[in-house]
């Protein structure tokens, strides 16, 4: 399972650190400091996120596609 949350964490990771870094820009923060933050602060909240979409997936029984 950590496979899977490493791998879901590129993505999540990427979208909560563009959606950190846009939301600094709308409120008006132009430093390179605080988007790096704002980006940083992503970056990290993903390892949680990550984590339980991959134990969500985990969970899920398995269905076969054949008929």
């Amino acid at each position: 399972m950590l496979r899977l949350a490493l791998i879901l964490h590129i993505f999540i990771g990427s979208t909560l650190a563009g959606g950190g870094v846009i939301a600094a820009l709308v409120m008006g923060g132009n430093s390179g400091l605080m988007l790096l933050a704002a980006a940083l602060v992503g970056f990290l909240i993903a390892f949680p996120v990550s984590w339980k979409v991959a134990q969500a997936l985990y969970a899920r029984p398995f269905k076969s596609s054949q008929a």
